[in-house]
């Protein structure tokens, strides 16, 4: 079945990134990512919090920010990372996947950055990218780098709520985004050089076994952010094909969510009052939003 097949769901634009906040200056991150051409924004992690705000990260220039439920942007942390995923802790606080600096933690009422995991073994990572929180407090982040099918060695590892931090795979071709299940027997994770999603099974004794490809996909990039709904259906970023793919417990093809701006469809998230999703499409700076009840489509 190709893509264009898929029954297909419309986006339109939720917020855009005011001119005002974008800045199209070269970076660090640009010349690396985009061969040195100026990026005034790219913005991914989207995450809501309790009242209803949307929060983003904008790696090149370091920046976090806040959308209110109005559609007011405003910039709540600046600093020297390249933060990229974002997930919210129970007590408030968010996390930050920064490729820089490793695992960060924000303080949302004040800006204040504090680190929470910045190596292991006194080692640095390879440059984490995101991470999600299970309810047991578990943190759960992949450690991408500029690994890939030449290099198989990005990392996925759990940082328990107990402070123990465990690998749970070494040999990721540029492991991405993660989504766990909704009893999170299992975790997802974008494997994004391979442009496939990996399940892993976790099993009670903490560890993953038969580990397994649950999707493959095609393109110049391949899946980045990803999104799990209340009945276990799985939504995928692609960053490169303009869409989010919305696939079945069992891998099989529900709806193909395509952008109404650009192809760089780069992280997914569901609505609070689980009516919908937002995507990131990062080449233009806009947040989209789409209808996605997954108990009608499951």
């Amino acid at each position: 079945m190709t893509y264009c097949n898929w029954p297909p769901v419309e986006t339109t634009v939720l917020a855009e990134m005011p001119a005002a906040l974008r800045r199209p200056v070269p970076t660090e991150w640009s010349r690396a990512n985009k061969g040195g051409a100026p990026v005034d924004c790219f913005l991914e992690g989207p995450c809501w919090d309790a009242q209803g705000n949307l929060w983003v990260v904008d790696i090149p220039h370091g920046r976090i920010l806040r959308v209110s439920p109005q559609g007011e942007w405003n910039v709540v942390a600046e600093y020297d990372g390249e933060p990229n995923g974002l997930a919210l802790r129970h007590d408030g606080t968010l996390l930050i996947a920064d490729y820089k600096n490793g695992l960060l933690s924000l303080d949302p009422a004040t800006g204040a950055i504090s680190p929470l995991l910045t190596r292991r073994n006194s080692e640095r990572f390879k440059g984490p990218n995101d991470l999600v929180v299970a309810r047991n407090g578990d943190v759960y982040f992949t450690d991408q780098g500029q690994t890939g099918l030449h290099d198989p060695t990005g990392r996925v590892y759990r940082l328990r709520a107990d402070g123990r931090l465990d690998c749970l795979l070494s040999n990721g071709p540029s492991p991405n985004g993660l989504a766990l299940t909704p009893d999170e027997s299992a975790l997802f994770v974008a494997m994004t050089r391979d442009n496939a999603v990996w399940r892993l099974p976790l099993l009670a004794d903490g560890s993953t076994s038969k580990v397994g490809r649950f999707a493959q996909f095609h393109g110049t990039s391949g899946p980045d952010g990803m999104a799990m709904d209340p009945v276990g259906n799985l939504l995928v970023a692609h960053a490169s094909l303009g869409a989010v793919f919305a696939l079945s417990p069992h891998g099989e093809p529900l709806a193909r969510i395509a952008s109404c701006r650009g192809r760089s469809t780069t992280n997914v998230a569901l609505t609070p009052d689980g009516q919908g999703i937002v995507i990131t499409e990062s080449a233009t700076g806009t947040v989209l939003q789409a209808s996605w009840r997954g108990l009608e489509l499951a």
